[in-house]
């Protein structure tokens, strides 16, 4: 590292220590929802392959929890791997899946945080599988931050899942379609959700420049706040999460009223 890059890092902690020390803890993000993109574009980039750009990505990880530990974040759901990757090359899958996996449990074997698995499981190899129950049940526990692992999920899917467990559990009580039909409201399709006893999401925050939701929880996101970032994932910094956290602070979030 050359003597401009060390300035520039040591002006970019001052800023950050700058920043978070004007932070009000009080107007921070309960739930923070984060759509983990740029991890190939960053590999390009820099010259290394897919499978680097992804482990550099999952490196990124706990750095970021550990922030989210700092400022008082209750909920966090990672994005990790959607329904519409499932359509990209073996080559690229295989391990993708082994980086995902050691994610899960080093997340759980860290011991400060409770990991959800939010997704279908149906398409997932079974190691993965295995690794995301084990790691719910070691982690049930723990009073830390409940991380929400996305992993095969779908905002499209998991309002059809919802829908689905409505019906079921409505035939598993004996109740009928009329019965259904007329009870049905928001209420009852969002506690079938994977998410259905947490609060929505706050705080969006989505890297890597684009600006899409790209179906992140559709239904939770109604009233939440989105903040677009143009790092990519691997170089996202402490920096840019607390001027997400700024920016999110000074906005005034007025529900439709």
């Amino acid at each position: 590292m050359n003597l401009r890059d060390t300035l520039r890092g040591l002006l970019v902690k001052v800023y950050a220590r700058r920043v978070e020390g004007h932070l009000d803890h009080a107007q921070v993000p309960k739930h923070i929802g984060v759509i983990m993109d740029g991890n190939r574009r960053w590999a390009k980039a820099a010259g290394s392959t897919t499978a680097q750009g992804h482990r550099a990505g999952a490196d990124k990880i706990e750095e970021f929890l550990g922030w989210c530990t700092e400022t008082d974040v209750k909920v966090v759901t990672l994005w990790l791997f959607s329904t519409d990757n499932f359509g990209r090359p073996q080559e690229e899958l295989v391990p993708l899946f082994g980086i995902i996996e050691d994610v899960v449990r080093s997340l759980a074997a860290d011991g400060r945080w409770r990991v959800h698995h939010v997704g279908t499981l149906d398409q997932l190899p079974g190691q993965l599988q295995t690794a995301l129950k084990e790691s719910e049940e070691s982690t049930a526990h723990v009073d830390g931050i409940l991380v929400n692992v996305a992993i095969g999920y779908g905002g499209r899917q998991e309002i059809a899942d919802a829908v689905r467990s409505m019906l079921l559990d409505a035939r598993d009580k004996g109740t009928s379609m009329e019965e259904l039909a007329e009870s049905v409201d928001v209420d009852m399709i969002g506690r079938h959700l994977y998410t259905g006893d947490q609060p929505d999401p706050d705080l969006v925050i989505r890297t890597s420049g684009e600006q899409r939701l790209s179906g992140f929880m559709l239904w939770q996101t109604a009233h939440s706040e989105y903040y677009f970032c143009d790092v990519f994932w691997p170089a996202f910094r402490k920096v840019d999460f607390l001027r997400a956290l700024r920016d999110y602070a000074v906005r005034h979030r007025r529900y439709g009223g």
